[in-house]
C-alpha cells in the first residue's frame, strides 16, 4: 500500500526574528530531504504533499518550490498546498491561487497531475478567531467561491477539510457535514483529517467502522450527483445570514478582546497545567507567546471543554439569533442543511455544557463581570437554540445520544470535582512536594477521563 504524508510548516506570521526565520529555513530543508528519500525508497506518491499552515500569499508557496531546488541530489517531487486558515486569508483564497497559477512550478504540477490542485481550509483557527457562526459562514463562502474558481481555471478541486474532533474545530456527524458543503465542492472528493480519539472511537470496531465509511460514503455520493440548476441554499438566506453573522462576531470578539481577558483565562482554565503535560504533539503556544493570539486553537478549544463549558462550540451564537425573527430563523433550519448542521451541533455541545460545574472553575479568576458576561451568553443561547430547533429539552429529538450523556454525566462530574482539587493544590504554594506529585497525577487521569467521557473533545 502506498503511504500518503502530509508534511505543515510553521506560519509565517509566526517567524519574527531573523534567526527564527534562518531556523524555519533549515527546518523546511531538512523537511524536503527527507520526502526526497522516501520517494528515492517508496516512490514519489510516498510522501509528495506539503501544507502550508497560515498561508498568506502565493510568495507562501513560491518559497518551499524554491527550498525544494535546493535539496542536494535529486530535488523532491512535491505538491504545495495553500491552508487557509483566518477570516481574512479564506476571503482571499481565490487570489492565492490566482497568484499560484501564474508560477511555473505550480504550472509544471498542473501538467503532470492531469490539473489537480488541492486546498486546504482550517477549521479550529477561524472559530477562535471569530466564534463558531462566523466561522461557519466564512467557511462555506470560500468553498463555494473555490469551486467556482476551479470551474472558471478548468482545475480538478479536492478541498482537504481541517477538521477536529470538537464541535468547536467543526467535528461532528461527518455524513451531515459532507451533505451541508457548498454544492459542487464535493465533486466525488471528501478529504479530512482525523483526529487521534475520533480514529478510535469511529474505527475501533469493526461494525462502527463499517457503517461510518458507508454513511459518509453514500453523503459523498449524494453531494457529487449532478443535478441541473442547482442551487445552494444558502443564497435564499444570505441576507438572514448576514443579519445574525454581524452581532454573534461582536458578542464573540467583546468577550475575548475585554481588557484583561488573557490573564484571566489563564486563571479559570487548566490551559497552563494541559501545557506541561505530554498528550499533544506541538506546544500549546505559537513563538513561546503569553497572548491569546499566541495559543493554538486545539489546546484552546481542549481547555474550554475541560472546564465543562464548550465555548467555543456556541458562544455568540444566542446574540446572532437574536437578531432575526424566529420564523426566519425556523426556516433556515428546516431548508438550509448548513444552518440545520450549526444548530445541531451547537445543541450537542450546550448539552455537555455543565453551568453549575463550570461556575467553578469561572471562580478561580478575580473578574465576575466576565464570568457574568460568559454565563448570560450561555443562557441567552440556550433559550434560542431551543425556541428555533422547537425542543422543549437539548436532543430531545436524539434520544440514543442524550441518554449517553445523561448516562456518564455522573461519572464525569465527580472528575471535574477531582480536577478542581488537584488544580488548586498545584497552584497552592504551600503543597509539599509529595502532595504536589499526587496532586498532578489525579490532574492527568482527571484529563483523560473527562476527555473520554464528554467525546468531541479532540
Amino acid at each position: 500500500m502506498r503511504q500518503h504524508s502530509q508534511v505543515l510548516t510553521r506560519a509565517r506570521d509566526e517567524v519574527r526574528a531573523g534567526g527564527q526565520r534562518s531556523e524555519l529555513t533549515r527546518d523546511t530543508l531538512e523537511t524536503l530531504r527527507v520526502m526526497a528519500r522516501l520517494q528515492a525508497a517508496f516512490g514519489v506518491d510516498s510522501c509528495r504533499r506539503f501544507v502550508v499552515s497560515f498561508t498568506r500569499s502565493a510568495d507562501d508557496i513560491a518559497t518551499v518550490y524554491e527550498l525544494s531546488r535546493r535539496v542536494s541530489g535529486k530535488s523532491p517531487s512535491i505538491d504545495v498546498i495553500p491552508l487557509f486558515e483566518t477570516l481574512d486569508d479564506l476571503d482571499r483564497a481565490t487570489d492565492v491561487l490566482d497568484a499560484m497559477l501564474r508560477m511555473a512550478a505550480v504550472r509544471e504540477r498542473l501538467a503532470a497531475n492531469g490539473r489537480r490542485i488541492e486546498v486546504m481550509l482550517g477549521y479550529s483557527d477561524s472559530a477562535k478567531q471569530a466564534g463558531p457562526l462566523s466561522a461557519t459562514l466564512a467557511l462555506h463562502d470560500a468553498q463555494a467561491a473555490l469551486t467556482a474558481w476551479a470551474a472558471r481555471n478548468r482545475v480538478r478541486l479536492t478541498i482537504f477539510h481541517g477538521r477536529g474532533g470538537a464541535l468547536g474545530r467543526g467535528g461532528g456527524p461527518a455524513n451531515r457535514a459532507v451533505r451541508a458543503q457548498a454544492p459542487g465542492s464535493v465533486a466525488g472528493r471528501f478529504k479530512v483529517t482525523e483526529q487521534g480519539e475520533v480514529i478510535f472511537a469511529r474505527y475501533g470496531n469493526r461494525a462502527i467502522a463499517r457503517r461510518h465509511l458507508e454513511q459518509v460514503t453514500s453523503a459523498v455520493l449524494e453531494a457529487s450527483v449532478p443535478r441541473p440548476a442547482r442551487s445552494d441554499p444558502a443564497d435564499r438566506f444570505r441576507k438572514l445570514a448576514a443579519v445574525i453573522d454581524a452581532p454573534s462576531r461582536a458578542a464573540y470578539r467583546k468577550l475575548v478582546e475585554a481588557e484583561g481577558f488573557d490573564a484571566w483565562f489563564l486563571q479559570v482554565s487548566p490551559i497552563e497545567e494541559l501545557g506541561r503535560l505530554r498528550i499533544a504533539s506541538r506546544p500549546t503556544r505559537r513563538g513561546g507567546g503569553r497572548k491569546l493570539e499566541d495559543l493554538r486553537a486545539i489546546p484552546w478549544v481542549f481547555a474550554w471543554s475541560q472546564m465543562r463549558l464548550n465555548l467555543p462550540g456556541w458562544y455568540g451564537l444566542g446574540s446572532g439569533l437574536s437578531a432575526a425573527p424566529i420564523d426566519d430563523l425556523r426556516r433556515a433550519y428546516a431548508e438550509w442543511p448548513l444552518f440545520n448542521v450549526m444548530l445541531d451541533n451547537a445543541e450537542m455541545s450546550l448539552a455537555k455544557t455543565d453551568r453549575r460545574i463550570a461556575q467553578r472553575y469561572l471562580a478561580l479568576g478575580d473578574r465576575d463581570d466576565l464570568a457574568a458576561t460568559l454565563l448570560e451568553e450561555y443562557d441567552l443561547t440556550l433559550e434560542r437554540v431551543l425556541a428555533v430547533t422547537g425542543h422543549s429539552r437539548l436532543l430531545e429529538d436524539r434520544r440514543v445520544l442524550s441518554w449517553a450523556i445523561e448516562l456518564r454525566n455522573p461519572y464525569v462530574d465527580a472528575l471535574s470535582h477531582l480536577q478542581l482539587r488537584g488544580l488548586r493544590a498545584l497552584r497552592d504554594r504551600k503543597t509539599s512536594r509529595a502532595d504536589r506529585l499526587r496532586a498532578e497525577r489525579v490532574f492527568q487521569l482527571s484529563v483523560n477521563g473527562v476527555a473520554a467521557g464528554l467525546q468531541n473533545t479532540g
